[in-house]
């Protein structure tokens, strides 16, 4: 089922954020990460939230959101990584993960939106 292996990618990648947060936190850099952890952490909470939808509509409209938190997070990786906060390693990892995300919510809202109801 594709919204289970889309609700493990996206806890695995906010594990991984948490963990860039804390390492940009002892650098003392505290305005971008908090933005990075907020947006990416928010993409798999709107994906467990959708799990509970009370319609088809609210379905895709948490799988909607958690695609603009995605798009979000995109922003605050490429800032991070072209003001040097990480590294280009660190940063191709989770903006593949993220990236994947992203392909795999396009994917469920278009087939859902596309569904028969």
């Amino acid at each position: 089922m594709k919204e289970s292996i889309l609700r493990t990618k996206s806890y695995e990648f906010a594990l991984n954020l948490v963990s860039t947060y804390k390492n940009l936190v002892a650098e003392k850099e505290y305005v971008l990460s908090k933005q990075l952890l907020r947006s990416g952490t928010s993409i798999g909470a709107n994906i467990r939230e959708a799990n509970n939808a009370q319609s088809k509509a609210d379905f895709i409209h948490k799988l909607s959101i958690s695609l603009k938190e995605s798009d979000e997070t995109e922003y605050w990786l490429e800032l991070l990584k072209d003001s040097n906060y990480i590294d280009f390693e660190s940063f191709q990892k989770l903006q593949h993960q993220n990236r994947d995300i992203t392909r795999m919510l396009i994917s469920s809202i278009k087939t859902l939106k596309n569904k028969k109801s």
